[in-house]
């Protein structure tokens, strides 16, 4: 499970006294993501997520992170609300790592993403885009290309270990993102984190989206090419285009892309398959001493870049020229 820093009942009784929530009936870690400590409480008002940040998290950006949620919900956005304490804080310490609760959103992920959920998760990408427009506070990504040869030189030395020929395949497609990486793109604030775990649904419908702890300012396009990735692929690491088709329409329903747009999103979605590739490729080689966490496999973008590598256009990845009535 995805649980860096354990919890006793004791420090946990005592953080949640500062909230009127009720009594705390059970708590239990979740299995889902990598980067923070998560456990989800049951108390006699109902259900919420404890986050307690590690790792890449840093505490000058909670303000935005939290804020961002605030924002979007008041503009429709089905995401967690900061839980506030009596006292109308938003973030406290816990066991030494800083903590929120947010609220619990119903519904569940899927493993295994179809032609519908692709459609839907296209329309909420748009919809996230669009609430979070008049966002007044910015976060520069530090995980887009500026951010990927760092990545890569703290691995490159044991790349190989993991799989015969990676870091010469990583050294070429870096090189090559790096000097033509698009700029100027249509942009504001983005999820850039949008994989299956991240949206529940109820049905075929999505019902929140979640864990927002890698929003930041950076292009759009860039944001759907990170969801193509992330929903789009087969087991088999096939494309499929149907998916990608309905995803892309969907966006465009709500927000039609810029030719420029188009034209990048070959790039942006390579270089979305580098920056998980290179994330999980670090982790992979640094698990903590102890960490009740399993890493997810670098390869699994590696092998998607393959696909990448011989993309000349968007329509390979089921863009239209005619947009959705």
């Amino acid at each position: 499970m995805a649980v860096y820093t354990e919890v006793p009942d004791e420090a946990l009784a005592a953080f949640l006294a500062a909230y009127e929530i009720g009594d705390l009936l059970s708590y239990k870690g979740i299995a889902e993501g990598v980067e923070n400590t998560n456990f989800i409480l049951h108390t006699t008002t109902g259900s919420y997520i404890l986050t307690l940040y590690e790792k890449r998290v840093k505490l000058d950006d909670l303000p935005f992170f939290l804020g961002l949620m605030q924002h979007l919900a008041a503009n429709g956005l089905a995401c967690p609300q900061p839980i506030r304490t009596r006292d109308g804080a938003t973030l406290g310490q816990l066991c030494g790592r800083p903590a929120v609760i947010v609220s619990f959103l119903e519904g569940v992920s899927v493993r295994r993403p179809g032609v519908k959920h692709c459609r839907a998760l296209g329309a909420a990408l748009a919809g996230l885009h669009a609430a979070g427009a008049d966002f007044p506070m910015q976060r520069p990504n530090a995980l887009s290309v500026a951010g990927w040869r760092p990545l890569f030189e703290a691995a490159e030395a044991e790349a190989d270990r993991v799989a015969p020929g990676l870091a010469a395949r990583t050294r070429a497609d870096l090189a090559l993102l790096e000097e033509s990486w698009p700029q100027d793109l249509p942009g504001g604030v983005i999820h850039a984190d949008l994989f299956t775990d991240n949206v529940f649904f109820l049905g075929d419908e999505v019902s929140g989206l979640i864990d927002f702890y890698f929003a930041c300012t950076d292009s759009f396009a860039y944001d759907l090419a990170i969801c193509l990735n992330a929903w789009c692929f087969e087991a088999d690491y096939s494309f499929n285009r149907t998916k990608g088709q309905a995803m892309i329409a969907a966006y465009q329903a709500v927000r039609p892309l810029e030719p420029r747009e188009v034209e990048a999103l070959p790039l942006l979605a390579r270089g979305a398959a580098l920056r998980f590739m290179l994330t999980r490729l670090v982790d992979w080689l640094n698990v903590p001493p102890g960490a009740l966490v399993k890493p997810k496999d670098p390869l699994e973008y590696d092998r998607r870049l393959a696909f990448h590598r011989k993309v000349a256009a968007a329509k390979e990845y089921g863009w239209s020229a005619v947009l959705p009535t």
